[in-house]
């Protein structure tokens, strides 16, 4: 670990830290503590406070993913199916990191965390803010023996076991937004993205991206462009453990990518017609700059959307296509 990223392990707990203690503690000079925390405040955009007479803290406590934390936090049967667990400080994506390593031959069952993303993504090419050491950035590497056609309705599956995993953490009122968001009363916890690579006929593999909203400053969630919640919010601040909500969100997406690759999309319907928010609602269906209005009468066996448009009923597959309230 570089000294900055230290030293930022040593205010997580949000004391304050005086400079020679922080100095003493990594055989440095007070000057060179000053000048790493200059640096780290600048490379993670963080906010550090110093206090004249007491030393350096964080606005508030951070914390940090902890892989054994996670890994006791997880099912036997679970932890099982988990091959490499993967945390990064810093990294791009964790998406874009484990389709480097799927295609370099890493195991089924990698999972990959991070403190902080440099270029997080979401659906249609978004960014997805992604602050150091706030909210969740997760995403799994599960291989299939069957090609990509087979995995069609894999991201509602998802969805819906992201759904289960909030709703255990203790957020009510969750809702999903067809394909892959997941909503807490009309605004956005969190998304998901999955990219499938592989053989035609198979085999075939699926990085699934899970990003939750687990604290949010309001000038970050000012670079948001629709209405956002996060898990403070909903639940308190600091009642939500990111390691616990990581186990939790990795645990459900494990167990939904054994059941799908048994039985398809069918088992997971039920639940997320339970959890389908705009279901009987007039909404929006777009695509590049075309749109069509109608009522959203659910989805069909294959999890595409159903939309009664006055004129008949049309569906519509995910992928480029994004469904809004009418109006919205």
């Amino acid at each position: 670990m570089d000294r900055p990223l230290h030293i930022i392990r040593l205010l997580a707990d949000g004391e304050c830290h005086s400079g020679a203690a922080i100095a003493a503690h990594l055989g440095v000079s007070r000057t060179a503590v000053w000048k790493a925390l200059r640096k780290v405040a600048e490379d993670l955009d963080l906010t550090i406070i110093a206090e004249r007479g007491r030393g350096y803290r964080l606005p508030a406590p951070l914390e940090l993913l902890d892989p054994q934390r996670i890994l006791t936090a997880l099912s036997p049967e679970a932890q099982a199916k988990i091959q490499r667990l993967e945390i990064y400080d810093n990294i791009d994506s964790t998406n874009s990191r484990l389709m480097r390593e799927a295609a370099e031959g890493a195991p089924s069952g990698t999972l990959c965390l991070a403190e902080r993303q440099t270029a997080g993504r979401g659906r249609l090419g978004r960014g997805w803010v992604s602050p150091f050491g706030a909210n969740l950035y997760l995403s799994l590497l599960w291989r299939f023996p069957f090609g990509p056609t087979g995995m069609a309705g894999l991201s509602l599956a998802a969805g819906a076991a992201v759904a289960d995993a909030l709703r255990a953490a203790g957020a009510d009122d969750i809702a999903l937004k067809w394909p892959n968001d997941v909503l807490w009363q009309r605004r956005k916890l969190a998304g998901l993205l999955l990219e499938v690579a592989g053989e035609a006929h198979g085999p075939a593999y699926v990085i699934a991206g899970v990003g939750v909203n687990t604290h949010l400053e309001p000038d970050q969630g000012a670079a948001i462009d629709r209405p956002w919640v996060d898990l403070d919010q909903v639940l308190g601040r600091g009642t939500c453990s990111r390691n616990a909500l990581a186990a939790g969100v990795a645990g459900a997406l494990i167990s939904a990518m054994e059941r799908f690759a048994r039985e398809g999309l069918t088992p997971f319907l039920a639940a997320w017609e339970r959890y389908d928010l705009y279901r009987g609602e007039q909404v929006e269906v777009q695509w590049g700059r075309q749109r069509v209005r109608g009522t959203h009468l659910g989805l069909d066996a294959q999890g595409a959307l159903r939309l009664d448009t006055g004129t008949g009923i049309e569906t519509f597959q995910a992928g480029e296509v994004s469904l809004r309230p009418a109006g919205g």
